[in-house]
């Protein structure tokens, strides 16, 4: 039901996306730290909306749908504003459009399944995947002029960040292929 605690995590985690865009695209000091402080807040929701409702017992199709939406709506909408605003080093921006390229082709083939009444469940490949962006992002988010306010600037968290988002390239072509070996084999291909 939509009204659960963990699906009303999962739509927190989503409303919190115009925020952080506003938030980012604003590519000031004090507003990099308030998105870093969101941010976080909508990562937390993801480890969360899970964990409460299998501990509630409030595991639901909805949720299972909803959940990994939420996550590529937020992944893909940081990545977009971050690159928008130039605020992506070129070899970072290269690896988000591949994590973009692999998420548009997943979702274009768990789409597709589902018109088939057929499933491509998450792996846990997968979620450490999203994991790693994730952490990745949040470095970016916070950025150097972030980390100046927080006198973490010794600390090249933009460089972090974007080391962080190649090394979460590796599982998301990984789990990319799998998904795509799974479905074509459903398939028949």
């Amino acid at each position: 039901m939509l009204t659960d605690l963990p699906n009303l995590l999962t739509l927190l985690r989503i409303a919190a996306i115009p925020v952080l865009v506003g938030l980012v695209a604003t590519q000031n000091q004090t507003a990099c730290i308030v998105a870093f402080g969101v941010y976080i807040a909508a990562c937390i929701t993801d480890y969360f909306d899970g964990a409460l409702a299998r501990s509630r017992k409030q595991t639901s199709d909805l949720g299972r749908m909803m959940d990994p939406i939420a996550d590529k709506l937020l992944v893909g909408a940081m990545l977009l504003v971050l690159a928008g605003t130039q605020q992506l080093q070129l070899c970072a921006l290269y690896a988000a459009i591949i994590i973009m390229l692999r998420e548009i082709a997943i979702s274009g083939l768990r789409e597709f399944m589902a018109s088939r009444r057929e499933t491509v469940p998450s792996t846990r490949l997968a979620k450490w995947k999203t994991a790693i962006q994730m952490f990745a992002i949040g470095f970016l988010v916070l950025g150097d002029r972030g980390g100046e306010v927080l006198h973490l600037s010794w600390l090249p968290l933009t460089m972090i960040g974007s080391v962080l988002l190649w090394v979460s390239v590796v599982p998301t072509l990984v789990s990319g292929w799998g998904y795509l070996r799974a479905g074509f084999s459903r398939m028949g291909v």
